[in-house]
């Protein structure tokens, strides 16, 4: 009886192997790469900057889902020529889970958009609350729309 030829060769999978593992190389090197439109290494900080809105304080809400249902932020921003210049975050959050993300997304925006044009904001997670960001982002657009000159 012969063996087959399963039986005399390496499985697929380690056959394989070193492509996978240049694969993954060349992924991991792809999440290193700067994008301009991310504030990327060209001095940028991205989005469209050509808008012109009143200076002033402004207050919206901003509805996300959750995993327990649809929660609430409160986003409080001021802005002095296009600049985010103050921002607070009000949690609003009914569930217990939820409105602790919430506090830790209030304690660490003031970080990731003061000094920053509006139209460049994008936040996507801060300190932990990813999903946080959304409701935020919706009452920034709301901001937008309301301080936005004619």
């Amino acid at each position: 009886m012969t063996p087959s030829n399963s039986a005399t060769r390496p499985p697929v999978i380690a056959r394989l192997g070193p492509i996978g593992a240049a694969g993954l190389g060349l992924l991991a090197l792809a999440g290193c790469a700067s994008n301009p439109a991310d504030g990327g290494t060209d001095g940028s900080t991205g989005g469209d900057t050509s808008a012109t809105y009143a200076d002033g304080t402004y207050s919206a809400s901003g509805s996300y889902t959750a995993p327990s249902g649809q929660e609430h932020v409160e986003v409080e921003l001021t802005l002095e020529g296009d600049t985010v210049t103050a921002v607070t975050v009000t949690p609003t959050a009914t569930d217990h889970q939820a409105a602790g993300f919430q506090q830790q997304f209030a304690e660490g925006i003031a970080a990731e958009v003061v000094g920053k044009d509006i139209d460049s904001l994008d936040v996507s997670r801060v300190a932990g609350s990813s999903l946080t960001s959304g409701g935020f982002n919706a009452a920034v657009d709301t901001i937008k729309a309301e301080a936005l000159e004619s």
